[in-house]
């Protein structure tokens, strides 16, 4: 991890943390706009439910989000992990819980990959799992 200070490598943790936080809030709300803008516009995502069926660019995760039908979740993420990879690329895990009031709740993964454009650090891979 050439070129990055400690200090960096903590601020960098931190502002990715924050966003796996900020996806699971917004995700919550319903503020699907603002899911889709924490990606990198050629960002992708596969949901824990299908962890093999990609969706690519912001647009196109966006018209997934507003697809779905209307339900009440919260989502519990922890035990996240950010690695470092240098001042504008980083890679996190963490778990999660997804409770929607119907059934037991869902328990998985994230798998991320962070990239930093413009000075802001964003998605540019989100993969999750189910466990159980």
């Amino acid at each position: 991890m050439t070129g990055v200070t400690h200090e960096d490598r903590r601020a960098i943790e931190q502002d990715c943390a924050r966003l796996v936080a900020l996806y699971a809030n917004l995700n919550d709300a319903g503020r699907w706009a603002d899911v889709a803008a924490l990606y990198a516009p050629d960002g992708r995502m596969a949901r824990p439910t299908a962890p093999d069926d990609w969706t690519q660019g912001r647009d196109a995760i966006l018209a997934a989000f507003l697809s779905r039908p209307a339900r009440t979740t919260r989502h519990v993420c922890s035990n996240v992990v950010i690695d470092v990879v240098s001042e504008g690329e980083a890679t996190g895990e963490s778990a999660m819980l997804l409770f929607t009031g119907e059934g037991a709740p869902k328990v998985g993964s994230f798998h991320d990959r962070f990239v930093r454009i413009e000075g802001e650090w964003r998605f540019a891979e989100r993969r999750g799992s189910l466990t159980f």
